[in-house]
């Protein structure tokens, strides 16, 4: 009887110690879920030059020369020439210059959702 009392204790207590650490939170070592930190991480900005090929009241497209695309997008530029990207513009979006058609710019931007969003856009004169 004594023994079966021990037992049964120490089966109870066993299974109060498991509920308990279930219960802790995971230790994290410095390290947070992915998925936080990229919602905390704002975007890298990355930057291309070319010519403006057409403007849009909230947008614009321009011609990209081919040594300035990054290595994922050089096997599509040896398959379709000339390269063109659009970037959005947003209410932070900083231009120096006057977007037009054919001008020279340089364009600082992020990619959000798919899209090119411009930082900044510097039209050259």
């Amino acid at each position: 009887m004594k023994n079966t009392l021990r037992l049964t204790l120490a089966s109870l207590a066993g299974v109060i110690l498991v509920v308990a650490a279930w219960g802790l939170p995971p230790a994290t070592n410095g390290n947070t879920h992915p998925a936080l930190i990229n919602e905390q991480t704002p975007a890298a900005t990355q930057s291309v030059s070319g010519k403006i090929a057409s403007v849009a009241k909230d947008s614009f497209t321009l011609t990209v020369a081919s040594n300035q695309t990054s290595a994922g997008q050089q096997l599509a530029q040896q398959q379709a020439e000339p390269k063109t990207m659009t970037f959005f513009i947003d209410k932070n979006t900083a231009i120096e210059g006057k977007l037009k058609v054919n001008a020279n710019a340089e364009v600082t931007y992020r990619e959000e959702g798919g899209k090119n969003i411009a930082v900044s856009v510097h039209v050259a004169s």
